[in-house]
């Protein structure tokens, strides 16, 4: 019977030890010094952000592929493609992004601030360099990326990261003046400016919009008063509002938006627009099924970058449209918290960092999806971490990568642990 007894206790995982100074705990009988301890397995990182963003990339390459897989039948484009180019490149682009990923992961973010700096600088060469003919390389008379052989790399992309990293840094260095306006906004102010100049001239507004945003965010999340960030804004609309009345075809843009379907439109700047909307009714609830997109087959332009919403909408319906924009609303949602999670425990920086980026993906998406969904103007930004494009996928994951670093290092103090 006491044996009996003995082997319960061990079921129980609490034989008593010799030696140990515990308080006994009697059971039916049988007395317990203490309770066997299990192990505590902290997980090093967000590990459902990793998956949500394997998913967007994993859904985006397929989609990629559905939406690019016509292209050689084009006459105007197709020569020199195969069926499988862009899903080839896209596929090489996705494992370049995910080692450069990795190595992102590694670099602590005290690194980060103190080369933030550096890499703003870098960006800004970068965008004077795709300007100079023989470096820069002009698509449809916009001049905004340099060839790499294996890749087209586009500066702006760079300049993103490199404003957001700089933002962060500055509002660190600046937190004992940030209730000054003058001496808390006109240096970050300056620096946008410049990179906003740069961006015009390739053109690439739309990537000067989210630049904006991001710089915008960054200070007021960061601390500038209410007063100052709604000051700040009004003078961003000012500026936009001016930059589109001053340009013909960009006030084009947004006539051809408020009437895409007219006669004038149709086949002009609402082209776009129109066909995008035609896809996105044809699917109706659950879509036509993949692969049996029919505006992909040469009416939709850009199906494979900015209008991959479309193509999505088209052969998945309306619920693969709700899919991917609840997929978006988590990822921004999940990166703002850890944000929010590193400036509780007084790691401004990081906690900027992560912030910054939740405000990059969730405009960058909302745009996208708002200009294919006929709610915003037609916008050259590509749908994140989903959409072709080389640099826009390898920035992406860096960020990402970094955010990931920030919940490790969030996770790393927690525990009791330095870094």
């Amino acid at each position: 019977m006491q044996r009996m007894k003995q082997g319960f206790g061990r079921l129980l995982g609490a034989e008593p030890e010799a030696g140990m100074d515990a308080l006994p705990v009697r059971v039916h009988g049988t007395e317990f010094t203490r309770t066997a301890a299990s192990p505590v397995h902290v997980k090093g990182f967000d590990q459902p952000l990793v998956w949500v963003t394997f998913a967007l990339m994993m859904f985006g390459l397929v989609m990629v592929y559905s939406a690019s897989i016509a292209i050689p039948d084009n006459p105007r484009m197709g020569a020199g493609y195969s069926q499988t180019h862009f899903l080839i490149r896209h596929t090489l682009s996705l494992f370049v992004a995910f080692v450069a990923a990795l190595l992102a992961f590694q670099i602590p973010l005290n690194t980060w601030e103190r080369i933030a700096p550096w890499v703003f600088i870098a960006s800004i060469v970068l965008l004077i360099a795709v300007l100079i003919p023989f470096i820069g390389k002009s698509v449809n008379g916009a001049r905004r990326w340099i060839g790499l052989g294996f890749m087209n790399f586009q500066p702006s992309e760079l300049a993103k990261w490199g404003v957001l990293l700089y933002a962060a840094n500055y509002m660190v260095r600046k937190m004992d003046v940030k209730e000054n306006f003058f001496a808390a906004v006109t240096p970050m102010g300056v620096a946008v400016t410049v990179v906003g100049l740069l961006l015009l001239s390739e053109p690439d507004m739309g990537a000067f919009m989210v630049i904006a945003v991001i710089a915008m965010g960054i200070l007021f999340l960061g601390g500038v008063n209410a007063r100052m960030f709604f000051l700040i804004a009004a003078a961003l609309i000012g500026v936009f509002g001016l930059i589109i009345a001053s340009s013909e075809w960009r006030r084009e843009r947004i006539f051809a938006y408020l009437d895409p379907w007219s006669m004038e439109h149709a086949l002009g700047k609402g082209y776009q627009l129109s066909h995008s909307l035609i896809a996105i009714g044809r699917g109706e609830i659950f879509g036509v099924g993949l692969g049996g997109s029919v505006e992909k087959l040469h009416w939709l332009p850009e199906a494979h970058t900015d209008f991959l919403l479309a193509v999505i909408g088209e052969e998945f319906g309306f619920v693969g449209v709700v899919a991917v924009i609840g997929l978006f609303m988590w990822l921004t949602r999940r990166i703002m918290y850890i944000g929010r999670q590193a400036i509780a425990m007084d790691r401004v920086f990081a906690g900027l960092v992560a912030q910054g980026v939740g405000i990059w993906m969730g405009f960058q998406s909302f745009i996208n999806m708002g200009v294919n969904l006929g709610a915003l103007p037609t916008k050259g930004l590509t749908l994140p971490l989903m959409s072709y494009g080389g640099s826009a996928i390898l920035l992406n994951l860096i960020a990402i990568a970094v955010v990931l670093r920030v919940d490790f290092e969030n996770r790393v103090v927690m525990h009791g642990g330095r870094l």
